[in-house]
């Protein structure tokens, strides 16, 4: 969970159709022409390793690689580059997942930031094999600003799954 220790709170099975339409969305929003840059954050790469952490049996390795696939053909970018990324993040996310939740939310982004950095270096790595061109030295700032998102992804994803507060006082759960 990316609840914090002690927080109390259940939260309520996440549905295979909003995972779906998450990625999809952030697929979506990757889609949009919003100046494409070296530093921009990988959003479809966050809710993927967000769910990887959450939903270990549901989102992992064969879905990062779809979606790496969607992704490659999306950029135009060289076919296996993100699906490598993409898998990867998507096993060290499952890797990871129980240890997580031990962590407080700002350990949690220092632990995934690595997670981001590695997906990161293994495109820019793919890309230089292919004979491309370094992308810059803003490709640093990705993986970071990645992190730094991975409260309010947490925020955001877990809200439907949160339970209203009970006003009933005899039922523990």
């Amino acid at each position: 969970m990316i609840m914090p220790r002690g927080h109390g709170q259940l939260l309520l099975p996440a549905s295979p159709v909003f995972i779906g339409l998450s990625l999809v969305a952030a697929l979506a929003v990757h889609l949009l022409p919003l100046g494409a840059h070296a530093a921009m954050p990988d959003l479809v790469a966050l809710v993927l390793v967000f769910w990887a952490v959450q939903q270990p049996r549901r989102v992992g390795i064969v879905l990062g690689f779809v979606f790496g696939l969607l992704m490659d053909v999306v950029e135009g970018a060289l076919l296996g580059q993100h699906a490598l990324a993409y898998t990867l993040m998507a096993y060290a996310a499952g890797a990871m997942h129980r240890r997580l939740s031990w962590f407080s939310l700002p350990e949690q982004v220092l632990q995934v930031l690595p997670v981001f950095a590695g997906g990161t270096l293994v495109m820019v790595v793919a890309r230089a094999i292919a004979g491309d061109s370094f992308p810059g030295g803003w490709m640093v700032a990705a993986p970071v600003l990645q992190a730094l998102l991975w409260p309010l992804a947490g925020w955001v994803l877990l809200a439907p799954q949160r339970r209203p507060p009970d006003p009933d006082k005899h039922r523990p759960l």
